[in-house]
Protein backbone atom coordinates (compact mmCIF):
# COMPACT_ATOMS: atom_id res chain seq x y z
CA UNK A 1 0.00 0.00 0.00
CA UNK A 2 3.37 2.38 0.02
CA UNK A 3 2.82 2.71 -3.67
CA UNK A 4 -0.77 4.42 -2.89
CA UNK A 5 0.38 6.11 -0.28
CA UNK A 6 3.05 8.03 -2.94
CA UNK A 7 1.20 8.06 -5.94
CA UNK A 8 -1.98 10.07 -4.22
CA UNK A 9 0.71 12.17 -2.23
CA UNK A 10 1.84 13.23 -5.30
CA UNK A 11 -0.98 14.23 -7.10
CA UNK A 12 -2.18 15.72 -4.04
CA UNK A 13 0.97 18.18 -4.02
CA UNK A 14 0.93 18.00 -7.54
CA UNK A 15 -2.78 19.68 -8.06
CA UNK A 16 -2.37 21.68 -5.33
CA UNK A 17 0.54 23.33 -7.06
CA UNK A 18 -1.69 23.56 -10.49
CA UNK A 19 -4.68 25.46 -7.90
CA UNK A 20 -2.23 27.88 -6.46
CA UNK A 21 -0.70 28.92 -9.71
CA UNK A 22 -3.42 28.96 -12.64
CA UNK A 23 -5.04 32.09 -13.07
CA UNK A 24 -8.23 31.18 -14.26
CA UNK A 25 -10.54 30.33 -11.13
CA UNK A 26 -12.67 27.96 -12.21
CA UNK A 27 -9.59 25.85 -13.53
CA UNK A 28 -7.94 26.44 -10.05
CA UNK A 29 -11.13 25.13 -8.85
CA UNK A 30 -10.81 21.72 -10.43
CA UNK A 31 -7.87 21.47 -9.85
CA UNK A 32 -8.52 21.93 -5.84
CA UNK A 33 -11.26 19.66 -5.96
CA UNK A 34 -8.56 16.76 -7.53
CA UNK A 35 -6.31 17.81 -4.76
CA UNK A 36 -8.88 17.31 -1.87
CA UNK A 37 -9.34 13.61 -3.54
CA UNK A 38 -6.03 12.59 -3.68
CA UNK A 39 -5.81 13.63 0.10
CA UNK A 40 -8.89 11.64 0.52
CA UNK A 41 -7.01 8.78 -0.85
CA UNK A 42 -4.14 9.13 1.17
CA UNK A 43 -6.37 8.69 4.16
CA UNK A 44 -7.65 5.53 2.35
CA UNK A 45 -4.52 4.42 1.69
CA UNK A 46 -3.50 4.34 5.65
CA UNK A 47 -6.79 2.44 6.44
CA UNK A 48 -9.24 5.03 7.11
CA UNK A 49 -12.18 5.10 4.90
CA UNK A 50 -14.46 7.27 7.20
CA UNK A 51 -11.56 10.01 7.39
CA UNK A 52 -11.46 9.85 3.59
CA UNK A 53 -14.98 9.61 2.76
CA UNK A 54 -15.61 12.66 5.00
CA UNK A 55 -12.53 14.65 3.14
CA UNK A 56 -14.62 13.55 -0.19
CA UNK A 57 -18.32 14.61 1.39
CA UNK A 58 -17.43 17.76 3.72
CA UNK A 59 -14.63 19.37 1.87
CA UNK A 60 -15.11 18.58 -1.79
CA UNK A 61 -18.83 19.15 -1.68
CA UNK A 62 -18.62 22.31 0.67
CA UNK A 63 -16.25 23.67 -1.87
CA UNK A 64 -18.74 23.09 -4.75
CA UNK A 65 -21.16 24.52 -2.48
CA UNK A 66 -19.39 27.38 -1.56
CA UNK A 67 -18.32 28.23 -5.59
CA UNK A 68 -21.10 28.20 -6.55
CA UNK A 69 -22.91 30.04 -3.63
CA UNK A 70 -20.30 32.90 -4.66
CA UNK A 71 -20.66 33.29 -7.88
CA UNK A 72 -24.89 33.23 -7.25
CA UNK A 73 -24.06 36.57 -5.01
CA UNK A 74 -21.99 38.12 -7.13
CA UNK A 75 -24.31 37.91 -9.82
CA UNK A 76 -22.11 39.40 -12.64
CA UNK A 77 -24.54 39.09 -15.97
CA UNK A 78 -24.14 37.73 -19.51
CA UNK A 79 -20.78 39.38 -19.99
CA UNK A 80 -20.04 36.81 -17.12
CA UNK A 81 -21.70 34.29 -18.22
CA UNK A 82 -19.91 34.61 -22.15
CA UNK A 83 -16.15 34.53 -20.19
CA UNK A 84 -17.03 31.08 -18.45
CA UNK A 85 -18.18 29.52 -21.07
CA UNK A 86 -14.64 30.25 -23.01
CA UNK A 87 -13.42 28.99 -19.37
CA UNK A 88 -15.12 26.40 -19.86
CA UNK A 89 -13.91 24.07 -22.95
CA UNK A 90 -13.15 20.60 -22.68
CA UNK A 91 -9.71 21.38 -23.22
CA UNK A 92 -10.13 22.39 -19.39
CA UNK A 93 -11.06 19.15 -17.58
CA UNK A 94 -7.97 17.35 -19.87
CA UNK A 95 -5.58 17.97 -16.70
CA UNK A 96 -8.09 17.42 -13.34
CA UNK A 97 -9.79 14.69 -15.20
CA UNK A 98 -6.17 12.54 -15.79
CA UNK A 99 -4.84 13.20 -12.07
CA UNK A 100 -8.74 12.21 -10.95
CA UNK A 101 -8.41 9.00 -13.03
CA UNK A 102 -5.01 8.26 -11.58
CA UNK A 103 -6.57 8.44 -8.05
CA UNK A 104 -9.75 6.22 -9.19
CA UNK A 105 -7.59 3.71 -10.65
CA UNK A 106 -5.60 3.66 -7.44
CA UNK A 107 -8.56 3.41 -5.11
CA UNK A 108 -10.17 0.86 -6.96
CA UNK A 109 -6.71 -1.33 -6.37
CA UNK A 110 -6.97 -0.43 -2.68
CA UNK A 111 -10.16 -1.15 -1.96
CA UNK A 112 -10.49 -4.48 -3.63
CA UNK A 113 -9.55 -7.27 -1.91
CA UNK A 114 -8.44 -9.12 -4.97
CA UNK A 115 -6.66 -7.28 -7.29
CA UNK A 116 -4.33 -5.15 -4.38
CA UNK A 117 -4.77 -6.93 -1.39
CA UNK A 118 -7.75 -4.67 0.26
CA UNK A 119 -6.22 -1.90 2.66
CA UNK A 120 -4.12 -3.31 5.34
CA UNK A 121 -3.49 -2.09 8.91
CA UNK A 122 -6.28 -1.35 11.63
CA UNK A 123 -9.37 0.34 10.28
CA UNK A 124 -10.51 3.76 11.76
CA UNK A 125 -14.09 3.58 12.30
CA UNK A 126 -16.18 6.29 12.88
CA UNK A 127 -16.35 6.89 16.73
CA UNK A 128 -12.62 7.23 17.45
CA UNK A 129 -12.39 9.71 14.49
CA UNK A 130 -15.77 12.01 16.65
CA UNK A 131 -13.65 10.89 19.80
CA UNK A 132 -10.43 12.11 18.38
CA UNK A 133 -12.03 15.69 16.76
CA UNK A 134 -14.12 16.78 19.95
CA UNK A 135 -11.41 15.63 22.22
CA UNK A 136 -7.96 17.05 21.37
CA UNK A 137 -8.22 18.43 18.34
CA UNK A 138 -11.53 20.70 19.61
CA UNK A 139 -10.15 24.09 19.22
CA UNK A 140 -8.73 23.11 15.52
CA UNK A 141 -12.30 22.29 14.78
CA UNK A 142 -13.50 25.15 16.23
CA UNK A 143 -10.71 27.83 14.54
CA UNK A 144 -11.84 25.93 10.87
CA UNK A 145 -15.42 26.59 11.39
CA UNK A 146 -14.76 30.17 12.31
CA UNK A 147 -12.13 30.60 9.43
CA UNK A 148 -15.44 29.23 7.35
CA UNK A 149 -17.82 31.43 8.39
CA UNK A 150 -15.50 34.56 7.70
CA UNK A 151 -14.93 33.01 4.08
CA UNK A 152 -18.20 33.30 4.00
CA UNK A 153 -19.15 37.12 4.98
CA UNK A 154 -16.05 38.24 2.64
CA UNK A 155 -17.26 36.66 0.06
CA UNK A 156 -21.29 38.20 1.14
CA UNK A 157 -19.77 41.57 1.20
CA UNK A 158 -17.22 41.24 -1.85
CA UNK A 159 -20.20 40.36 -3.88
CA UNK A 160 -23.37 42.76 -2.39
CA UNK A 161 -24.14 45.83 -5.05
CA UNK A 162 -24.47 48.74 -3.50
Amino acid sequence: MEIAFYLSGFVAVLATVLAITNTNPVHALLYLIASLLAVAMVFFSIGAPFAGALEVIVYAGAIMVLFVFVVMMLNLGQAAIAQERRWLTPKAWIGPGILCGVLMVEMIRVLSPTIGGGIGGAVIDGKAVGIALFGPYLLVVELASMLLLAALVAAFHMGRHD
